[in-house]
């Protein structure tokens, strides 16, 4: 079987950045893309493009903040698009795809703003919450990936300066430990089974030369269960999306698996 290659990224407006989005699928062509933080509504996602290089969008935007979404080669089986448990919630955080090999879900976890803000519980109930999707939705032997940007650097090799960033938000304990929750359920970091060393991030602040001078978090994942997770052959992080005109304070985080 060819290698699938599962792409994510956090694009920071994909009408800003559509044509950065279309030559990355030129470079890498792969065969899933996760993308998050679109801020735009689904009629205004640029579904054209796309749809002309080959690739499916399952879309579920909001205007102005948020916004997910799935590009793939392949038409999905099934989307659910939040979790659709009741809560009133006007995020659009969250949408899962079942294909016919695996499922696979684009993530936006809220960013918490601060430790003391009504913001950061709500990132800490919506981990949870995401934890109670995945228990009723997924089965951990089964073929799953949840890939996006988790706004959690999970351990200090993940951080340029953790004595700096402790007791910050991305980094507090209670963030960790609700993102081990979710990973609990039976997922494993792709990345992490090819690079054990710290220095590589996917997120670099715009401000104070944070990219050039690599003060970056590793707060974009690609999780997969151990069906996957097993068949995972490489993954990287491709800084050159960082850089040039107009970039996302995001790198795109790539993983291929031999499925």
């Amino acid at each position: 079987m060819p290698l699938m290659i599962v792409a994510s990224w956090n694009v920071n407006s994909i009408q800003s950045r559509h044509q950065r989005a279309i030559e990355f699928l030129r470079r890498h062509s792969p065969d899933f893309l996760c993308l998050q933080e679109l801020k735009c509504m689904d009629e205004k996602f640029p579904l054209e493009p796309f749809r002309e290089m080959g690739y499916h969008a399952s879309v579920f935007g909001q205007k102005t903040y948020n916004g997910v979404a799935i590009l793939s080669k392949n038409e999905p089986i099934d989307v659910i698009k939040g979790f659709g448990d009741g809560v009133e919630d006007p995020m659009s955080r969250f949408i899962w795809c079942q294909f016919e090999r695996f499922a696979l879900a684009s993530c936006y976890i809220p960013n918490g703003q601060s430790l003391d803000a009504p913001a950061y519980a709500y990132k800490l109930e919506w981990l949870k919450r995401l934890r109670t999707f995945v228990d009723s939705h997924a089965d951990p032997s089964e073929p799953v990936i949840l890939a996006g940007d988790f706004n959690v650097a999970p351990e200090n090799r993940d951080v340029h300066d953790p004595a700096a960033w402790e007791g910050s938000i991305l980094v507090s304990e209670s963030e960790r430990k609700a993102l081990a929750h979710v990973v609990d359920f039976g997922f494993e970091d792709t990345f992490r089974k090819h690079h054990s060393e710290g220095g590589q991030y996917s997120w670099w602040d715009y401000r104070a030369l944070g990219f050039q001078l690599n003060k970056g978090l590793r707060i974009d994942l690609i999780l997969a269960t151990q069906p996957l997770w097993e068949v995972c052959t490489a993954t990287s992080i491709d800084r050159a999306e960082r850089k040039g005109e107009k970039p996302s304070d995001h790198a795109p985080c790539l993983a291929e698996f031999d499925f």
